[in-house]
């Protein structure tokens, strides 16, 4: 199904949305909440939906008494260990609101890598959603190395998209669309639509500035042309947003896909 505009999203059979750390943990924690609300209401309504979320060693870090990211892998790797579980239980918990079940996907960038497990997860991830259970993935950063990662959520939701052939990609940040420079500063002015055309020439694109997560604008932009070029639109905006997204609102940026 071809969606050209984010009024048609509420049309899309198959939607993969990705939401940060920063989203959803610490201050934000409320925000799981009316996240998951409105992925419930959508998936009622029919679509397949599946969440790509990060959270994972941000929700590890007060079990473990820790109140800054660390820097060696072994301590990240033993954040996310604990995490997860932590992290897919608030996602179950607020599903049940909807009698709607959660399955964990943990990828590693190998497994999208190699043709044999990437032919076994897209069949495992179809079989979910045949299913109707709503698919939250995340990246298996218990066992990923420092040399092969996805870098980022962001990569791995366009990469989820492309495997399934989502309809529809939204990548949930904390700022409600692209600026030509950081939002902060005056004078920024929002960009509502870029064409797969367009090169961004000029725009002064931030990276993070949480104490959580590893992606920001740059990564966004990096994924969602990733996702243009196998023909996916990407909407970005606030995670505040997603309810008025997912209802088809003109918000956010739009990424208009390359044209098969």
């Amino acid at each position: 199904m071809a969606i050209n505009d984010s009024r048609e999203i509420p049309t899309a059979k198959r939607i993969v949305v990705k939401v940060g750390s920063s989203s959803i943990s610490g201050a934000n924690a409320g925000q799981l909440e009316t996240l998951v609300s409105a992925l419930a209401q959508a998936h009622t309504k029919g679509a397949e939906v599946v969440l790509v979320s990060s959270g994972a060693i941000a929700t590890g870090m007060p079990l473990l008494n820790l109140e800054s990211k660390p820097e060696d892998l072994a301590t990240s790797q033993a954040l996310a260990s604990v995490g997860q579980s932590r992290l897919i239980a608030r996602y179950q918990n607020e599903l049940e609101n909807s009698k709607i079940v959660a399955g964990q996907v943990l990828f590693t960038a190998a497994d999208l890598e190699q043709q044999e497990t990437k032919e076994n997860a897209k069949r495992a991830m179809e079989r979910l959603l045949e299913l109707r259970v709503l698919p939250i993935v995340n990246e298996n950063d218990t066992v990923a190395t420092q040399e092969i990662r996805f870098g980022d959520n962001d990569n791995l939701a366009a990469q989820v998209a492309i495997l399934l052939n989502a309809d529809v990609l939204i990548l949930l940040s904390d700022i409600d669309a692209l600026y030509d420079r950081p939002p902060k500063l005056e004078g920024a002015q929002r960009i509502e639509w870029v064409t797969y055309e367009d090169d961004l020439e000029g725009i002064e694109i931030g990276d993070t500035s949480t104490g959580f997560g590893t992606g920001g604008a740059r990564t966004k932009v990096t994924a969602a042309k990733l996702a243009n070029r196998h023909g996916i639109p990407v909407l970005l905006t606030d995670t505040h947003k997603v309810a008025e997204a997912l209802a088809g609102g003109r918000v956010g940026t739009w990424f208009e896909q390359q044209e098969s």
